[in-house]
């Protein structure tokens, strides 16, 4: 999976590398991007993101299953360079989230062990559902590029850059309590919250790629997920799909 985050990553560079070529060689006369206006036009301002979750770097000891996925919303100001306002910064605060599902595994989230524990309950009572959600205050900065910043709803986009979080919640959820053939025990919840193992700072790197109020995005999370020594080296990865707007 590694491999595939940074194949992103790398056609991200290559897009904006084409994008300002095929700018650069078209025959029509060269557009003096200093005198546009761009006082009425939307930034991007708000985002909404929906994304596939997973952790790189995962042992197969985990067993997860499902769609695990994560929910984004950043309000951005966008800052475009006077001299080329195709290219701009943008700033802004937000919230993730981010949901992991298990495959007949408890997490000790509220261990009191150096290290969290991941057990394996395949052959004992489990919960039909059980999930791992962090969720975090984020500031995320981009450098974006627009083939045509005067009708940013309607043209090539790509956007890097990164975000740094800081957790606000992690907790574990288990529902329907089974037994080891599967069958229902009772509609019994389990709900456990504490941060004690994990890195309350999350530092990820982000690509955006798409055409109008759609692109595509990708994020890696460079800080381990947990604590050094509080259990495996995890770097969680999103692949989505942004809403963007205003």
């Amino acid at each position: 999976m590694k491999k595939l985050i940074w194949l992103v990553f790398t056609i991200g560079s290559f897009a904006v590398s084409w994008a300002q070529s095929d700018t650069t060689h078209s025959t029509k006369p060269k557009k003096d991007w200093s005198k546009v206006s761009l006082e009425n036009r939307a930034g991007d301002h708000l985002m909404v993101q929906f994304g596939y979750d997973g952790w790189s770097g995962k042992p197969d000891s985990i067993n997860t299953k499902g769609f695990s996925r994560s929910l984004n919303m950043y309000f951005m100001i966008d800052f475009p360079f006077k001299t080329d306002p195709r290219w701009s910064v943008a700033i802004g605060a937000g919230v993730g989230s981010s949901n992991i599902y298990f495959d007949k595994m408890v997490i000790d989230i509220a261990g009191n062990t150096a290290k969290m524990a991941f057990r394996n309950v395949e052959d004992t009572n489990h919960y039909k559902k059980y999930k791992l959600s962090t969720n975090y205050l984020e500031a995320p900065l981009e450098l974006r590029y627009a083939v045509n910043p005067e009708k940013p709803n309607g043209t090539f986009k790509v956007a890097l850059g990164v975000k740094i979080g800081t957790m606000v919640n992690a907790h574990t959820k288990g529902k329907t309590l089974q037994n080891r053939a599967g069958g229902t025990i009772n509609a019994y919840t389990l709900k456990e919250t504490t941060k004690r193992y994990f890195n309350t700072t999350r530092v990820s790197g982000t690509l955006r790629i798409g055409y109008g109020n759609f692109t595509v995005f990708g994020t890696y999370q460079v800080s381990s997920l947990l604590r050094d020594g509080a259990g495996p080296i995890l770097h969680p990865y999103s692949i989505g799909l942004t809403l963007s707007g205003l």
